[in-house]
């Protein structure tokens, strides 16, 4: 053998061994995005190995549209949640003052002659006006159809008229919607 044939055959064999090496290494590995999809080495098919590809990149958009749509839930999901935290945040410290503002008109009912209550008055106006400001409104009750959503009925008493029958005759508590949401519920008598 020539100088030059033992050069070529020494090419070839570390050649060979590279592509055993690189063969063994990518034996058992796994595609990308696709735990049983494998193409083999010995697959010498193009087109197989095409269609393989494209069944992990249909695969793996799936995969990425099904992650987007889910975060996109997520996102919109939380954004909506503190909407409504933003809204009724003061819900808890507006039904602390309903009670104040139940005081007052008892008072005025109690005594409406009395000269003091001009100073009640004022600030009574001021508190209601407050809190129609912040998206507070009474509940219109008395002549209304009882409804069990809006009105916590105490008692039934005698119509006073037939057409009051099922209606709310009279309102012992009022009731207070907050931006839309009901944060009390009106207590009434109701007409039988």
């Amino acid at each position: 053998m020539s100088k030059k044939n033992i050069e070529v055959t020494d090419k070839e064999e570390e050649l060979k061994e590279v592509n055993k090496e690189g063969l063994d290494n990518n034996e058992g590995k796994e595609e990308v995005g696709r735990s049983d999809a494998k193409i083999e080495p010995n697959d010498n098919d193009p087109e197989a190995i095409i269609s393989d590809l494209e069944d992990q990149l249909s695969q793996t958009n799936d995969k990425y549209l099904r992650l987007l749509a889910e975060f996109t839930n997520f996102r919109n999901r939380t954004q909506r949640e503190k909407s409504d935290l933003v809204k009724t945040a003061s819900k808890d410290v507006i039904k602390d003052l309903l009670p104040v503002i139940d005081d007052f008109e008892r008072a005025f009912k109690a005594d409406p002659e009395n000269e003091a209550n001009n100073g009640f008055q004022l600030i009574y106006n001021k508190l209601k006006t407050t809190l129609e400001n912040l998206g507070v409104k009474a509940m219109e009750t008395v002549g209304e159809a009882f409804d069990p959503e809006f009105h916590d009925a105490l008692t039934k008493i005698p119509a006073p008229s037939k057409d009051l029958k099922g209606k709310v005759v009279d309102e012992i508590e009022k009731g207070y919607f907050l931006k839309g949401t009901i944060i009390r519920h009106a207590k009434v008598v109701v007409g039988k």
